[in-house]
């Protein structure tokens, strides 16, 4: 008899851990003025806080405020959130998707690409690249379905999903594929990159924008001098403190706020392999206020002066590497055999440098996004801008204003940064204590 009931008994012990370790999504539109909140209550799990950002900025919502709290074996999460356009949300479909994404947070996995191969090349930028990068996989017979490509500190990563033109399916052939990263490379070595291209066809399902940012912190471009200038880049204030009561190393980060932010900042944390207990979000007209108490992953927190200054260095690539320079140029146009070498070559005849850009097809429609400058890091001259939109089809492609917030820095910009620095890094030093006393992990904050 004994032996009949241990079966149900365990059955209600697997339901219950499975309750849990499953997050509880609360969503609140009253609570809040201007933006939705959103509350994942689970039980403690290093990765959630990415995860849930992750998610977030996937669905194109924009965090405003967040309170991370890590206490014990329990995370608790805060978000207030709005739409792109910053209002709260009200599509019933969008509110049931962060619902379910949210609550499997620790089931959820990158999609991966099927029915393509995907290529990951990284290298020294220079004006013409991409033209020569997608000049060779069209000759090559390569269809580019998806791609995203970022630019920072004069290097380039790339993540290109392919077809075979002919066939429709992924590259399978070894020779060829073969051929196409032997190309490729050649292509990414120029005359001074010998040792630093690479070339290599991804298996990995790894999320796509966290992907380019561990490449680019494998190249280290957080450290090398830029070949092309970026006289628009906000430089991020980042600062590391260490709270000896408490083992924790504070980080505080002040820069312009734009979209996903927090996930290039919580990203880079965590391929650092540092984990963050508390955290404080706060955005406004003036910019975005990040603090983030962290530790090793085993438990210590950051022990010298140059692991500071490492954390420091990374975390403002991370912010940089993104934040888009130049104008932003979008195609739409019906998709056919070497049209991104096509116009990629009108960019490069130009001298027009494409600092980041993202390809796309849907139902036989290109939409690409491109961010161009011109060969040293300057605004593009609209007049030069005017004519290659006239060359490769003014109904095709068309000019979209950048945010404000990505527009080149005024001289009396900075100014105020310079002599704004030490009184930011001041004010974030008394942020800490205070963010420390209301946690109860200091005594005093005066």
């Amino acid at each position: 008899m004994m032996q009949m009931d241990r079966k149900p008994v365990l059955e209600e012990y697997e339901k219950l851990i499975v309750r849990m370790n499953t997050p509880r999504v609360m969503i609140d539109n009253a609570g809040c003025v201007d933006a939705t909140r959103i509350m994942i209550d689970s039980a403690r799990n290093d990765g959630i806080l990415l995860e849930a950002v992750q998610v977030l900025t996937d669905l194109n919502l924009s965090i405003k405020k967040g309170y991370v709290s890590s206490d014990g074996r329990w995370n608790m999460d805060v978000f207030h959130v709005t739409n792109l356009d910053g209002n709260k949300l009200t599509d019933d479909s969008i509110i049931n998707c962060i619902e379910q994404s949210l609550g499997t947070i620790h089931r959820t996995r990158s999609k991966s690409i099927d029915g393509m191969t995907t290529l990951e090349l990284t290298g020294t930028d220079r004006v013409g690249l991409l033209s020569e990068i997608f000049a060779v996989l069209s000759e090559l017979n390569c269809d580019v379905v998806e791609s995203k490509v970022w630019t920072h500190n004069g290097r380039i990563a790339a993540i290109i999903h392919l077809k075979d033109c002919d066939s429709g399916s992924p590259i399978e052939d070894a020779k060829k594929i073969d051929r196409i990263e032997a190309r490729l490379r050649n292509v990414l070595k120029g005359d001074n990159d010998i040792r630093s291209a690479k070339t290599s066809v991804s298996l990995a399902v790894t999320h796509t924008e966290r992907r380019l940012h561990q490449m680019m912190f494998a190249d280290r471009d957080y450290d090398r001098t830029p070949i092309v200038t970026t006289h628009g880049r906000y430089s991020p204030l980042v600062s590391v403190q260490n709270c000896s009561e408490k083992a924790y190393s504070v980080v505080n980060v002040q820069c312009r706020d734009r979209p996903k932010l927090l996930f290039d900042v919580v990203c880079t944390l965590t391929d650092m392999q540092y984990v963050v207990f508390h955290a404080t979000i706060n955005t406004g007209e003036d910019g975005a206020y990040l603090e983030f108490y962290i530790r090793h992953i085993d438990g210590s927190p950051i022990s010298s002066e140059a692991e500071k200054q490492r954390v420091i260095m990374c975390l403002k690539a991370a912010i940089e590497r993104r934040a888009p320079e130049g104008v932003r140029l979008e195609l739409f146009k019906p998709d056919k055999p070497g049209l991104l070498a096509q116009v990629t070559r009108t960019f490069r005849e130009n001298a027009m440098n494409v600092t980041q850009a993202e390809i796309s097809t849907t139902m036989g429609m290109a939409l690409n996004i491109f961010y161009v400058t011109d060969a040293i890091g300057n605004p593009v001259d609209l007049k030069l801008v005017d004519s290659v939109m006239q060359e490769i089809g003014s109904g095709y492609l068309r000019v979209k204003e950048l945010p404000l917030m990505y527009h080149q820095k005024t001289d009396s910009d900075e100014q105020n940064t310079s002599s704004l620095g030490g009184a930011v890094l001041f004010s974030l030093g008394s942020l800490l204590r205070r963010n420390l006393y209301n946690l109860g992990l200091i005594k005093s904050f005066s």
